[in-house]
């Protein structure tokens, strides 16, 4: 059973460390081309989601060390807590500092209460969450670099900024996928219009309506 998690852990890695590689392959063929766009986030809006990734994530770690184990997902100022936490004042407390930090537009509390996952269940979620990106990227009427894909406890969570159709086929492709318990999207929804505009200017505008969160 050890061996078969570390096995799980090992193809997981691998497969995240080749996501960036699959691209370069993507650009230069014919069938995953229109897969590999440019982030549809301004460069801007990269740097800012990356720095409440590292501030929250360093702040969370420092406050509440090993009574919670949070994940903290950014995608166009939208902040994704997934995880757990010992009690529902952490979760609280959590969900109040993310709130609070500069250039955050909304946040997902998604944390659950109760101990620590394992390492088992995590390398599980790492393995599901390649497999799901592997096949996203592959799908040719998917934008894969405009979307962050999250595997916690079986479930996954979908940000990013799509067309209704695409975020329609990337909740389809995630619910489909052998393994997974639920599906939860918290998408800026774009028109075709908008779609053709961020394709040619390669970057998103950086004030996209909150879409409704949850689909299963």
């Amino acid at each position: 059973m050890q061996l078969q998690t570390l096995s799980k852990l090992l193809i997981a890695i691998i497969v995240a460390a080749q996501l960036s590689a699959c691209g370069v392959i993507a650009v230069t063929g014919v069938a995953a081309t229109a897969t590999i766009m440019a982030d549809r986030r301004s460069p801007g809006v990269q740097v800012i989601d990356k720095g409440i990734e590292l501030q929250a994530s360093g702040a969370f770690d420092q406050k509440f060390g090993d009574n919670a184990h949070i994940n903290v997902t950014s995608f166009n100022q939208k902040v994704l807590l997934t995880g757990e936490a010992k009690t529902a004042a952490i979760k609280k407390d959590a969900e109040s500092y993310a709130k609070g930090m500069k250039n955050v537009r909304s946040v997902f509390n998604e944390l659950i209460i109760g101990p620590n996952s394992s390492y088992t269940t995590r390398a599980n979620d790492a393995y599901l969450e390649s497999k799901i990106k592997t096949q996203m990227i592959f799908t040719q009427q998917l934008p894969s670099n405009s979307m962050v894909i999250t595997a916690e406890g079986s479930s996954i969570y979908l940000i990013g900024i799509l067309t209704q159709s695409e975020a329609d086929l990337a909740k389809k492709i995630a619910s489909n996928t052998n393994g997974v318990k639920d599906v939860y999207a918290y998408f800026d929804i774009i028109s075709d219009g908008e779609k053709t505009r961020l394709e040619k200017a390669g970057k998103a505008d950086e004030s996209q309506p909150v879409s409704p969160p949850k689909f299963q």
